[in-house]
């Protein structure tokens, strides 16, 4: 019976190990095989014979530097930045002060008000997108950088106060009452004590608010002009009129930059479970 046992443990052992390999492999390929066509020197989207057999001169890194020159590719990457710096900023501030709100005791009625201030995560962004461009564009604010800074930081902000709410939930409110029995008033408490507390939450969820606007491309078609178009906009176009190997060294810069963010958000949280 023992050795039966544990026979049974490592055979479902080794098929676990088995399908989170599968997993793997399924969700990291196409990656692979975009990172592989960015680099063809060909210009379309194929892999060719010299590719197959690794010949040099089949690579070229051509498709990078029409990437790295181009107007259009640079003037998506400035609005992104802007676009994406601002908002992470509004988001930021306003998805602490909501996850502060929500943890004390004295609010009413915390589920519900939880349920609004995530709902942009159940509702679908098309939704959420056609709202805010009729709401915008009666303010007068439609095909602005405004609009798109405002609505980026509405979807961003669910992602700081879900980090920060989580992050005050492993704080214990004995270091605000300790900070006011000495004498500290709410306003220096939070900035000397709670704050760097809950420092690696708000740096995570301003990491999750800054990906996400980065990422966003169905505001962008709902509410930006020319002048407005982000880094997923020239993308969505050059899919649908040119597909051209721009798009896939453009995706794979992409790929790069999600893998420095998940790098950084997991040394957050490293850094807060140390703290």
């Amino acid at each position: 019976m023992r050795h039966s046992s544990a026979f049974g443990e490592r055979l479902g052992r080794f098929c676990l190990i088995a399908f989170c390999v599968a997993v793997l492999v399924f969700l990291i390929a196409p990656l692979l095989a975009v990172v592989s066509l960015s680099l063809n020197k060909e210009p379309y989207i194929a892999f060719t014979e010299g590719m197959l057999s690794l010949a040099p001169e089949a690579h070229s890194l051509r498709w990078y530097q029409r990437v790295l020159e181009g107007e259009q590719w640079l003037r998506a990457l400035r609005n992104s930045l802007a676009i994406g710096v601002a908002a992470t900023v509004i988001a930021t501030v306003l998805g602490t002060l909501a996850a502060l709100g929500l943890a004390s005791s004295a609010m009413p009625r915390r589920d519900l008000v939880m349920g609004l201030l995530i709902s942009p995560f159940v509702i679908p962004v098309v939704v959420s997108a056609t709202g805010m461009s009729f709401f915008y564009t009666k303010l007068g604010l439609g095909q602005t950088h405004l609009s798109l800074i405002l609505a980026h930081a509405a979807l961003g902000a669910p992602f700081v106060t879900m980090t920060v709410t989580a992050t005050l939930a492993g704080v214990s409110a004995s270091y605000m009452r300790a900070a006011a029995s000495l004498g500290a008033n709410p306003v220096v408490a939070f900035r000397d004590v709670q704050l760097p507390l809950i420092a690696p939450g708000v740096a995570s969820g301003a990491l999750f608010a800054f990906a996400t606007s980065f990422d966003e491309v169905v505001v962008v078609l709902y509410l930006g002009h020319l002048e407005q178009r982000t880094i997923p906009r020239p993308m969505w176009s050059s899919i649908q009129e040119d597909l051209s190997p721009e798009i896939l060294a453009v995706a794979t810069l992409l790929v790069l930059f999600a893998v420095l963010m998940l790098v950084t958000v997991e040394r957050l949280n490293r850094w807060g479970s140390r703290q």
